[in-house]
């Protein structure tokens, strides 16, 4: 129940950043406001825009002065809180920031304004500050909303657990407990357009299982006894029992989320390089702001200018943008993968997806299927291919043997009809035969015509078989008629894959133990870069290694169990076809499904996603590299002067188009990766 227990404290602590989050959010709305709604007498009252109005005589009364510093003090306080509080949380981190530039700016135009108020020479700001601070709290207002959209995926996943299970009793009744109470071996049943409560296996029924959110898969699966169910998908229109297999962290909804919080919580490198230019900023921009109070001083101009001029400098560079260039990149890059059964563990090895040079995969369950099928049927007197199918399909039917399975299910995929056969019998290690449509089938081994002298000369049988090919004979009335040849067979998806991943220039290798010639064959088949053949599992390692040593970056793409040393060797470690069981240790990255098209995912998304964060750290920099000077008064001979109040407009604004264009990754990405672009059409 341990497990049980902190399973529903991450849920819980997930649950409260998300409260507290849009708590924040809530706040600044509310700051915003009831600030907009004081700073309009505010404005009313500045001598400055009752000039401009023309409406000075019928707006000024006696005392103006003192409702308008205790208007703009409230503004100060109240608005201005966030920001106040703020700095003092960074200088106690000794990590003066956005939120220290703000307070200062604040603090020097609120208190110079109030000692003008009380009898010092010179002209009061409270409108400009009431404005700004206004402006201020919009754009983190804005911002926050925007945070919380990238996040999004990690809370849906949240959500997806249902509170409730109904759990079989022995007397086949059922009444409804909380999750938390399921243990191993109970059976629950699940009821049409349900969430499946937890991990388990069907026992009971079938359904169709929508895992969508879970897998990205969009077409729903059909399952029935012995079929695994994931906690959190839902249910389909018919009813059945399960028996509970995984409860609380062990569960693969748990783990996803706790990957995707993690993730979403690590430092990159890049995130690194933004927060060292974040404070370098802080200090410019402090050193800039005073330098220029000082020379606008000297070259004689008031000071309630020239501080206007240094308060602009300091708003307007305030480093939030380049704060937030990393961060809603890796939100949304990690929202996107987690929603499509793209799991990163380590970030840093995600970022290095770009660079890759080559992708060495495991064969077997990767690059294939893990499963005979057949390649070639050959005919070998009058019967076309067709007809030698459907016999051999037929006579297999009553087989259990690996091979039999292989050519009864191709048969079936290629919608092939076969009757069933009588007086089946098997030939022990040789083959088996039967009756079909009156006639006397065998398939045999190439053993079983040796031992017969029935000879076959066909250099295509010998091509094949040169292949590495499990090759199978059709005899049918003591006469060899046909051969069917049958391998590993190779994913559909594997070539689209490797070509995108040719395509973007990186080397596509291939490590298997299998024998020379299928190595060889299914290189050809794949246009391979390269391929190891013959490698035992301990061996692994010291391949990858060795394409290491050529000055390649390199990745690993295996099934996580056996392939666990040379993942961890490589500089990537990419486990396919995790399923369920996704705890993996020796991955940077698992991918749900065993496609090998989402191996191109993760990398086209490591790409768009450096892509992104450059374009917004270019952004945030450059933006300042061009809007400090101006603050500053640069202009100022041209006749353009910036205010405050503008300055945080052109903050703010940086602020946000930092945002959107964070948001814009989910269709920056050419071309799409087949998986994920199936699940946002859906």
């Amino acid at each position: 129940m341990n497990g049980m227990h902190e399973h529903r404290s991450k849920h819980d602590s997930s649950h409260g950043h998300h409260d507290h989050h849009a708590h924040m959010v809530a706040d600044f709305r509310k700051r915003f406001w009831i600030s907009l709604a004081v700073t309009v007498p505010v404005v009313v009252l500045s001598p400055m825009i009752q000039s401009l109005l023309g409406l000075k005589e019928s707006l000024a009364f006696t005392g103006d002065s003192y409702v308008q510093f205790v208007l703009a003090s409230f503004v100060y306080f109240y608005g201005g809180w966030p920001f106040l509080s703020g700095m003092r949380t960074e200088l106690g981190k000794r990590m003066p920031g956005m939120m220290t530039l703000i307070t200062i700016a604040i603090s020097v135009a609120y208190f110079y304004s109030a000692a003008v108020v009380f009898g010092l020479a010179g002209e009061v700001f409270f409108w400009e500050l009431a404005t700004l601070i206004d402006i201020m709290l919009l754009g983190h207002w804005i911002e926050m909303k925007s945070v919380m959209g990238a996040s999004a995926a990690l809370e849906k996943l949240v959500k997806l657990m249902p509170s409730e299970a109904h759990l079989v009793q022995d007397d086949g009744a059922t009444h409804d407990v909380p999750v938390s109470d399921l243990h191993h071996g109970d059976r629950v049943l699940v009821k049409p357009g349900e969430k499946i409560p937890t991990d388990g296996l069907i026992v009971e029924g079938r359904s169709t299982i929508n895992e969508a959110m879970l897998t990205g898969e969009s077409k729903p699966a059909e399952k029935g006894p012995d079929d695994e169910v994931i906690g959190g998908a839902i249910n389909g229109d018919s009813a059945f029992t399960m028996e509970v297999r995984r409860t609380g962290d062990e569960t693969f909804l748990s783990q996803v989320i706790e990957m995707v919080r993690k993730a979403q919580e690590s430092k990159s490198k890049t995130q690194d390089l933004a927060n060292r230019a974040a404070l370098w900023l802080t200090v410019i921009a402090i050193s800039v702001g005073t330098l220029t109070l000082l020379t606008w001083l000297l070259i004689g101009k008031p000071f309630d200018f020239s501080l206007e001029r240094a308060v602009t400098v300091m708003i307007i560079a305030c480093p939030h943008a380049l704060g937030l260039a990393v961060p809603l990149v890796v939100a949304v890059s990690t929202s996107i993968s987690a929603s499509n059964g793209l799991l990163i563990r380590d970030r840093t090895a995600f970022e290095r997806g770009r660079n890759l040079d080559a992708i060495v995969f495991d064969k077997t369950g990767t690059l294939t299927e893990g499963r005979f099928g057949i390649t070639d049927v050959i005919s070998l007197g009058n019967r076309s291919e067709d007809e030698l199918l459907r016999l051999a399909a037929s006579l297999e039917s009553q087989s259990e043997h690996p091979i039999a399975a292989g050519v009864v299910r191709s048969a079936r995929e290629r919608g092939v009809e076969f009757p069933a056969p009588i007086e089946f019998k098997a030939i022990p290690g040789r083959g088996a035969e039967a009756v079909v449509d009156g006639t006397r089938l065998m398939i045999v081994s190439p053993g079983y015509l040796r031992e017969n002298e029935l000879n076959v000369r066909d250099t295509r049988v010998t091509t094949v078989a040169g292949q590495g090919k499990t090759v199978v004979y059709v005899v049918i009335n003591g006469i060899v008629e046909g051969a069917i040849a049958l391998a590993d067979i190779i994913r559909p998806e594997s070539r689209e894959a490797l070509q995108r991943l040719k395509a973007m220039g990186i080397q596509v290798m291939m490590l298997t133990g299998d024998a020379e010639a299928v190595a060889k064959w299914v290189s050809d088949e794949l246009g391979l870069d390269d391929y190891f053949a013959e490698v035992l599992p301990d061996q692994k390692a010291v391949k990858i290694k060795e394409v290491q040593s050529r000055g390649l970056v390199v990745a690993m793409t295996g099934d996580g169990v056996n392939d666990a040393p040379a993942l961890t060797q490589a500089d990537i470690g990419i486990a396919v076809g995790a399923g369920t069981d996704i705890a993996i240790e020796s991955a940077d990255i698992v991918l749900v499904r065993s496609d090998p098209r989402d191996v191109t995912a993760v990398i086209e998304l490591s790409q768009a996603t450096y892509r992104k964060m450059v374009q917004n750290l270019w952004w945030a920099t450059g933006y300042n590299a061009f809007a400090i000077p101006a603050a500053a008064g640069v202009l100022y001979p041209l006749g353009i002067v910036l205010s405050p109040a503008m300055g945080a407009v052109f903050m703010s604004l940086s602020t946000v188009i930092v945002a959107i264009n964070a948001r814009l990754l989910r269709i920056d990405r050419t071309p799409k990766p087949s998986s994920v672009a199936q699940t946002e059409r859906d």
